[in-house]
């Protein structure tokens, strides 16, 4: 069977229910050799189930569930997969060196020890017994574990919780070093300009279906809003007033704006404040993207239930 013809992982109709609670509704989702998809979407989603039938860790009521072309239970799919969750626990009295050993030991063509470490940069904790280390060292171990068995597939469940801005630096361009070698990932994570930074492709959830997927500009194009961002004479109050503009303030001294209608905006800024300069157009973030989108999926499910 030739793996790197199929898709890595996928999902087909699944469904998945826990008593009267449905967690996955029908969700589609398909992950290719070499792309990172990120997975978002509110608490409740359906994020961790679908991550977990994936895993192998449940199973479906209804629909498909692939891992590498098999059965995510079967030991020959998962030998070809690395996990980070967010909630592992390392053990406590084995140092960074013995535990990673160990768990490349499982694999059939694990990287060596000290590329592995390298990668996750963790080759400073080596000698470290693992219960004293930080909560962002302990992160960065984790990751040496996931990619140390040389997967095809990295799941990573807010891999940067709890690391500082360099820490987090450095993992993005070990991901990005890994998706370059091939690896694909699937990404979950709160942290919107990490998935911003990282994505191949977005996959926004909520209520066990998906509500948008494609890539992160294609998800921004959903959303009208732009900022504007300008040095101004113009008092905020006043310029909040205007019909097309959304929000209005101030910050550092700058006039900072929401409009779905820039070009209107910024043609009355111009003819208001003959003093205006340094002006900034920009396209709505993810952020709003995702809020925007979530928003309106809330209220698509508040009026379903108010007409049933």
């Amino acid at each position: 069977m030739d793996m790197s013809a199929m898709p890595v992982a996928q999902l087909r109709g699944a469904v998945k229910r826990y008593g009267a609670l449905t967690a996955l509704d029908g969700l589609d989702l398909l992950l290719r050799r070499g792309e990172l998809l990120a997975l978002l979407g509110p608490n409740g989603a359906g994020k961790t189930t679908a991550i977990g039938l994936l895993l192998g860790l449940h199973r479906a009521d209804a629909g498909q569930v692939e891992l590498c072309g098999r059965d995510p239970q079967q030991l020959a799919a998962r030998r070809h997969i690395g996990v980070m969750l967010q909630n592992a626990t390392l053990p406590p009295t084995l140092r960074v060196r013995e535990l990673l050993r160990l768990t490349a030991s499982y694999y059939p063509y694990p990287r060596v020890l000290q590329e592995s470490a390298e990668l996750a940069g963790v080759g400073d904790l080596l000698d470290r017994p693992c219960g004293k280390l930080s909560g962002g060292q302990q992160r960065r171990v984790q990751f040496a574990l996931a990619l140390c068995g040389r997967p095809r597939l990295l799941f990573l469940d807010e891999p940067t919780v709890g690391m500082d801005i360099e820490a987090r630096q450095s993992l993005w361009a070990a991901i990005r070093r890994l998706v370059g070698e091939g690896c694909s990932v699937l990404l979950t994570t709160h942290y919107l300009e990490e998935a911003e930074a990282l994505a191949d492709r977005v996959c926004v959830m909520a209520r066990g279906r998906t509500i948008h997927e494609g890539t992160v500009d294609e998800l921004r194009a959903r959303v009208a809003m732009k900022r504007i961002r300008c040095l101004s004479t113009l008092a905020p109050q006043v310029v909040g007033g205007w019909p097309e503009v959304a929000e209005a303030r101030s910050e550092n001294g700058r006039l900072h704006l929401t409009t779905a209608e820039a070009e209107v905006v910024v043609l009355r800024l111009l003819q208001t404040d003959a003093y205006l300069r340094e002006l900034e157009v920009q396209r709505a973030g993810l952020a709003e993207a995702f809020t925007e989108l979530t928003r309106d999926a809330a209220e698509a499910s508040a009026v379903q239930r108010e007409a049933a």
